[in-house]
């Protein structure tokens, strides 16, 4: 099987190609996917747990709120006005107000807040101060436990707060500061290091020729995420071994904003051709690890590598060229994540194809298409090094080796930013053309969306 070969990295005229048996692409999404095992649950800081899925359940620690308080600036009163003026914080006799503002603590013999706007504070005959109401107040205002926040109103200690197996989101951390967690426990979730490599390769500004810019530093911690992996930050290297052997040791590298642990994945780009620059084998082997995926049958990202660490690391080798990588991180990376994350295996849906792809015998294709009335037809620039095609992409054909006929249902799978693929829609009956009218034809062979691709 020749390897899709990167521009400036691939193999070269003459030069023994890396021989191996290839999994299929099927073969290899369920090989990765069954390579792992969920990762346990365990505890994580509250704010860490956005997105995560809950393990056990969140209750009340205390009563929620655990005091009683005002839920208006203004005085909190006892009794009937008018009011004498006493001291913040001390007990109340009848008749007696102090100030408070919101969120303060009703002190014993508080019974009603006066809202400050329709409090108003004077003098009495003796020229002594004095508390009535005024403003917009009502006859009878304040009643008896207006304006103020009952304990535990919310909630009682022990009451449920948030069920396990919720996925959190920003109210449900809320709550649960609210109930007294500085730290919830969640399922496990695969932490992601990515080794980016390349000395041609520019973080920015236009490239001059002989160098590239770097695709994968922008995009992939994204799509880790959506992937259901936490990004644990990127390391770039050059090209020589002893910088590959290094950077897969068991080190966990200092990278500003990233939990200071270890990864359970690390994802490298390039490396895994059989050019004097590409280690990942290499260095993999002198690890100790093994290799679960040594290459794919398919095309683009035929080169990609899925590797075990002794200590229990997965290597996740993408090819060099953006959209071969993008392919071989869907392809494997997908189901390894998800199955590290406690999810299912990555769906494949099926649309008619809105051309005739002719075979390719032992491999397949993976083909960013456009959905045009209903049908997958292939985006234009798609080449393994270019990424406009899978911008505007739906998602992506994975056309088999025999090749797909006009309307035939191929396999297909949504990309991970992008709409879940829209299923096939039912076969309407038939219906009996008008009296005296003839039945529109299908046209004949293979039809071209190209003009419309833009």
């Amino acid at each position: 099987m020749t390897e899709d070969a990167p521009s400036g990295a691939g193999e070269s005229e003459g030069q023994e190609a890396h021989h191996h048996l290839a999994h299929t692409w099927e073969e290899a999404r369920q090989a990765a996917f069954d390579a792992a095992t969920p990762i346990p649950a365990g505890p994580v800081a509250l704010g860490l747990a956005l997105g995560r899925r809950l393990d056990q359940d969140i209750v009340a620690l205390q009563d929620m709120p655990h005091y009683a308080s005002s839920a208006m600036d203004g005085w909190v009163v006892n009794g009937t006005g008018p009011w004498i003026p006493a001291e913040p914080g001390t007990r109340l006799a009848p008749h007696q107000a102090s100030p408070i503002v919101t969120g303060g603590l009703i002190p014993p013999g508080g019974k009603a807040v006066l809202r400050s706007e329709n409090a108003v504070l004077a003098e009495d005959d003796d020229g002594l101060p004095i508390l009535t109401t005024g403003g917009s107040a009502r006859p009878g205002e304040p009643r008896t436990g207006q304006h103020i926040r009952k304990a535990g109103e919310e909630a009682l200690e022990g009451d449920l707060l948030v069920a396990a197996g919720v996925e959190l989101n920003p109210a449900h951390l809320a709550l649960a500061a609210l109930g007294g967690y500085d730290e919830l426990r969640v399922q496990g979730k695969p932490l992601v290091r990515l080794l980016l490599t390349g000395s041609e390769v520019v973080a920015q500004g236009l490239p001059v020729p002989g160098q590239v810019r770097d695709t994968f530093g922008p995009q992939l911690p994204a799509v880790v995420t959506m992937l259901g992996g936490i990004p644990g930050g990127q390391q770039k290297i050059g090209d020589s071994y002893p910088e590959w052997l290094a950077a897969l040791e068991d080190v966990v590298p200092e990278v500003p904003g990233v939990p200071d642990l270890p990864a359970d994945v690390v994802i490298t780009t390039g490396g895994t051709g059989p050019s004097g620059t590409d280690h990942l084998r290499r260095a993999v082997a002198e690890l100790g690890g093994r290799l679960l995926v040594d290459g794919v049958a398919m095309r683009p990202g035929h080169p990609a590598v899925l590797a075990e660490l002794p200590d229990g690391r997965f290597v996740l080798g993408l090819p060099g060229n953006p959209l071969a990588a993008m392919m071989a991180l869907c392809t494997v990376g997908a189901p390894l994540l998800a199955a590290l994350g406690h999810g299912t295996m990555p769906a494949v849906q099926q649309v008619p194809s809105g051309t005739v792809i002719e075979p390719d015998p032992g491999r397949t294709r993976l083909m960013p298409f456009r959905l045009l009335y209903g049908m997958a037809s292939p985006a234009q620039h798609t080449g393994p090094g270019m990424m406009r095609g899978l911008a505007s992409a739906d998602g992506v054909m994975v056309v088999p080796p025999h090749g797909v006929q006009l309307g035939e249902p191929v396999p297909a799978f949504a990309l991970p930013w992008g709409p879940p693929i829209p299923a096939p829609e039912a076969t309407p009956a038939k219906a009996k053309p008008k009296s005296g009218r003839a039945a529109a034809k299908p046209p004949a062979g293979p039809v071209d969306w190209s003009a419309l691709l833009g």
